[in-house]
């Protein structure tokens, strides 16, 4: 199975930071380039300006061996300048062209011509006249350690003449000073700035957060109370305001909604129990028989609208029940009916449920497979953190193309409107809306034989076990 490694963060917070951070780290890489590379060009030309005088002073001194007062010189050891007949270079060398042509410069402006410099950097591990003398010195004076330090070789022939004179200056380890200040510099600004941002994100990200999780249980129970108290920046205090009004809009629409449906259920429901005493004054049973089924029908039909209507607002409070017993009783009623509704598999099984609203959907469930399978068969199991309640019958199926349909208010599998063959069309969006609102999902799916013969239809309601 491959594993996916996310490095986006999800949350507003996160992601702020993750871009804050990024941002940072590049400029703060293009600010220490530019420093690295302005000091290191300073600290050159500040090595190169020693040694080019330290060369000029050779000039004037006859002496083949000098020294300056921060080496002292030791009887029989090699020289910090010296005179050679050739050029002092080593086969690892690699000449500094820049560094020449600056050299030059400062030894023209000082009214020497030569006819040739060399600049080289090496370690003094490698420069033999150098090594003896200043690796000691080198690690007292810099409190070196680790690999030997470095020197800049400076040499040049004046023009006329095929003397070498050569001047080694031992350079400073600022290089490791001044990484170790520009990673101390960004560790600071990543924490002053990061924290401050982090700060005030946090300002902005809590309150929505609660927000979300106040949307949430909205949603869930479309209750208007315990609404949460705007904080934050302004924008955040506004939104929160704003969606606290659009709560009571909401539970307003959905007050009235049920108050107009009750009065319509009442309207309707009393002038058909009117109609249905009145019809047994009819004579002919045959007519007498389809007037009373007609009637039926409409009343079933508007129990049905006025239960989807409602089911997005359960008032029922979920508790503890044992659904194998739940499925049991309703089997019970069937059989009474003399109704062929079996149970073939229901391990004890509890979780917080609104009973009511769920034996409803189950009955939509099993009155469907009645209607279009003639037999219903219904099992209880578990699937991890799922409690699966399926209802199979032996009908026709769904085609695959009408699945999605099926599950909307008024899609029926039967064309016509005759409710005793194809109903209203209302059980399974209603069955979907119970299981929904605990927080569960209504899966259909067609039984095949091996031959890919649709042989029933298979309804599974899948409820959350740690959800009521």
């Amino acid at each position: 199975m491959a594993v996916t490694i996310r490095l986006m963060p999800r949350s507003l917070k996160g992601q702020l930071l993750l871009a804050v951070a990024i941002a940072l780290l590049l400029a703060q890489t293009v600010s220490a380039v530019l420093i690295y590379r302005a000091q290191a060009g300073q600290r050159e030309a500040a090595l190169i300006h020693t040694a080019a005088f330290r060369l000029l002073r050779a000039t004037r001194d006859s002496n083949p061996q000098l020294d300056l007062p921060d080496i002292p010189h030791s009887p029989g050891r090699p020289a910090w300048i010296a005179r050679s007949n050739a050029p002092p270079l080593l086969a690892s060398d690699r000449r500094d062209a820049h560094a020449e042509e600056f050299l030059r410069s400062v030894l023209l402006d000082q009214d020497v011509a030569p006819q040739d410099v060399i600049v080289v950097r090496r370690s003094i591990a490698n420069d033999p006249p150098a090594k003896e003398r200043l690796a000691r010195r080198a690690a007292r004076a810099y409190g070196h350690r680790g690999p030997a330090p470095e020197l800049v070789m400076l040499a040049m022939v004046r023009a006329g003449q095929n003397q070498w004179l050569t001047a080694r200056v031992l350079v400073p380890p600022g290089e490791r000073m001044l990484l170790a200040s520009l990673i101390g510099q960004t560790l600071l600004i990543y924490a002053l700035l990061v924290g401050a941002i982090a700060f005030i994100v946090r300002r902005i990200t809590r309150p929505l957060a609660r927000l979300t999780g106040r949307t949430t249980r909205f949603a869930a129970t479309r209750d208007p109370a315990s609404q949460i108290e705007p904080e934050g920046p302004a924008d955040v205090r506004e939104l929160i305001l704003a969606h606290n009004a659009m709560e009571k809009r909401i539970a307003i629409l959905l007050d009235e909604k049920d108050v107009m449906l009750g009065a319509i259920g009442h309207d309707l429901k009393t002038p058909l129990a009117a109609l249905r005493v009145r019809i047994e004054s009819v004579e002919d049973a045959t007519e007498r028989g389809r007037m009373a089924a007609t009637i039926d029908g409409i009343a079933r039909a508007l129990d049905d609208i006025l239960s989807l209507a409602r089911a997005g607002r359960m008032r029922e409070a979920s508790e503890v029940t044992e659904l194998s017993a739940l499925i049991a009783e309703l089997v019970e009623e069937y059989e009474d009916m003399g109704r062929p509704v079996v149970i073939t598999d229901a391990p004890r099984l509890a979780m917080p449920v609104r009973a009511t609203w769920l034996r409803g959907a189950i009955r939509n469930l099993i009155d469907n497979a009645l209607r279009y399978g003639q037999s219903a068969r219904i099992s209880l199991s578990r699937e991890g953190d799922v409690a699966v309640i399926a209802v199979e019958d032996d009908g026709p199926g769904i085609p695959e193309a009408d699945m999605a349909r099926m599950l909307e208010p008024f899609s029926r599998g039967e064309p016509s409107r005759n409710s005793t063959t194809g109903g209203a069309g209302l059980g399974l969006a209603l069955a979907r809306a119970i299981v929904e609102q605990h927080n569960g999902q209504l899966v259909l799916t067609n039984r095949r034989t091996g031959q890919d013969v649709i042989t029933g239809l298979r309804a599974e309601l899948r409820l959350p076990l740690n959800e009521g």
